[in-house]
């Protein structure tokens, strides 16, 4: 017997390198990169694997891709380099100036069979917005209420474009109405938006912070929002009208305050990871990819009072990480993406105060995740600079007025980097512009009526370069800032061509600032200054008819 089976075990060696399992896939790279920042509007997504893919693995399930604003980039695929490279080409533009996340699921295969790894494949980048002035005219003030006076708490909300004509609608979450209000963009390009829509969408006791994503594959924007106070996450469908469907509550942990979307599982959908605060931990909640989700499973942040949370690739492993703040120990934590809905702690760091709310982007260039904060109890906002290995710098902070408690970031003035925009609860809301290094330097303030509470930073009229939705909760009111110009030269009505039809309101300029201000709201005035000198006189006639005839 023992000489049989050491004869079985002999044969089975000789056979060994003939049983060795195919490689399975890798990403070799990607185009966008992961975190670049100036990706066209009409990109297309491209994937490059080391080995050739099964065509028929590449599926809208299987190779995906989110603009925050912009909602699901579907579209047809392509293939090339001897089927290793894969090409999302996506029907309609993303919006200028959102994050887009692409994901890749773990049934990806190559063309062997062998699967792509279990944790799947995901990065993040950012479409580029046009250059732009930093001058903004309120063009409209959205209010929440139905009854003057009856208060409704407008914390919080999203940009999402809910019908398909390719502007951004706007949906607020309202804590004391326990409900959502959406106001759809006239799509005029005037940056107005209707009142919003009856009847409101409900969801739970003291709504607060909110995701847009697409969770059922329909194409349509979704929405997932905390309820603070009933200890549930509500997640409503969206309709592809600017409605949603009702509502499906789910069970997390105690005080929910923060929430990240992002592929956990490597199964392709979008998952819920959401911060709770007076449990002191995290809960994951699994999507089965039409939109319905599993019971919440908790796991330790890795902080005490765990506040807000964040998704980014913080380690640079095609893996999405989640960053958390966490008030009571003042430290933000990085933990690692592993696949499987499981999460690693990797680093913590002191916050530079109590972090209310956190955003990530790449604020230095260098291709790495940082990290921007709202202290709220040190009237101070924070950077802390990432070294794709899941670290951050220490805290480098910034003053806000009173009580900061939003902190978004977005290319304001087109140059190609982050700029960083602060709200704060007693007081107004901050921005301030990036000076390429992740250094920022104080811009403008904007003037609240009562509590500057959160700040959408979205092109609203869909002229490229970012405007502003203000949103103030004691006031209940958005205010939609637009932003004027870029300056061009000459291009006196600011339909982006120098022609004859600009020659009437050059005129204007020149004999009447005023009416000329008062005929073109959205255009500079400076835009007269045919020959650079800084004045507005008879001295551009010549260069602006030049400019007219053309090279």
């Amino acid at each position: 017997m023992r000489t049989s089976r050491i004869a079985v075990a002999a044969l089975l060696l000789s056979l060994a390198p003939r049983l060795v399992l195919a490689p399975q896939p890798n990403v070799a790279s990607h185009v966008p990169a992961r975190n670049a920042l100036t990706a066209a509007v009409d990109a297309s997504i491209s994937v490059t694997f080391d080995q050739p893919i099964n065509l028929g693995s590449i599926t809208p399930a299987s190779f995906k891709a989110f603009g925050k604003w912009s909602g699901a980039a579907l579209g047809a695929y392509s293939f090339s380099n001897a089927d290793q490279t894969v090409t999302l080409t996506p029907a309609q533009p993303f919006s200028a100036g959102e994050s887009v996340m692409a994901v890749l699921a773990n049934t990806i295969e190559a063309a062997d069979g062998s699967p792509l790894r279990a944790a799947g494949f995901s990065w993040q980048f950012w479409v580029a917005a046009k250059p732009a002035t930093l001058a903004f005219r309120q063009v409209d003030v959205l209010t929440t209420r139905t009854t003057p006076g009856q208060p409704t708490t407008a914390y919080g909300g999203v940009g999402a474009d809910l019908d398909g004509d390719r502007f951004l609608d706007i949906t607020i979450v309202n804590e004391d109405t326990d409900d959502l209000r959406v106001f759809m963009n006239s799509a005029d390009g005037s940056g107005l938006f209707d009142p919003f829509m009856t009847p409101t969408h409900a969801v739970g006791n003291v709504p607060s912070p909110c995701e847009s994503a697409d969770f059922n594959g329909d194409g349509r924007a979704d929405i997932a929002v905390c309820n603070t106070v009933d200890t549930r996450v509500s997640v409503l469908l969206g309709n592809g009208d600017g409605t949603y469907q009702a509502q499906q509550a789910i069970t997390v942990g105690s005080a929910p305050r923060g929430m990240a979307v992002l592929d956990a599982d490597g199964d392709g959908d979008v998952d819920i990871v959401n911060s709770n605060n007076s449990s002191n931990n995290m809960s994951l909640i699994l999507n089965n990819g039409a939109g319905v989700f599993g019971a919440a499973t908790s796991f330790e942040g890795g902080g005490t009072g765990e506040w807000s949370v964040a998704a980014a690739d913080m380690t640079s492993d095609g893996i999405m990480d989640i960053v958390i703040g966490c008030r009571s120990s003042n430290t933000i934590v990085v933990r690692r993406g592993l696949g499987g809905g499981v999460f690693q702690f990797v680093s913590s760091r002191a916050a530079g105060g109590s972090p209310w709310q956190i955003a990530t982007g790449d604020f230095n260039g260098d291709g790495h995740a940082d990290v921007a904060t709202s202290n709220s109890g040190s009237a101070t906002g924070s950077i802390l600079l990432g070294d794709g290995a899941g670290n951050l710098s220490a805290a480098v902070t910034s003053p806000m007025d009173p009580f900061p408690i939003a902190t978004d970031v977005g290319d304001m003035d087109g140059d190609g980097d982050l700029d960083w925009c602060t709200s704060s609860y007693s007081g107004d809301w901050f921005l301030y512009t990036n000076n390429g290094n992740g250094t920022f330097t104080f811009n403008q303030e904007f003037i609240s009526t009562s509590a500057a509470s959160c700040a959408l930073l979205l092109d609203i009229d869909n002229d490229g370069d970012l405007d502003l939705g203000l949103i103030d909760e004691i006031a209940d009111e958005i205010l939609i800032m637009k932003q004027r110009g870029p300056r061009t030269p000459g291009d006196m009505n600011c339909d982006g061509a120098l022609n004859v039809l600009d020659i009437n309101p050059f005129v204007l300029a020149l004999g009447d600032a005023a009416a000329y201000a008062a005929a073109y709201p959205d255009c500079l005035a400076s835009n007269a200054d045919t020959n650079g000198d800084t004045q507005v006189n008879v001295l551009d006639i010549n260069p602006f008819v030049a400019l007219l005839a053309g090279p």
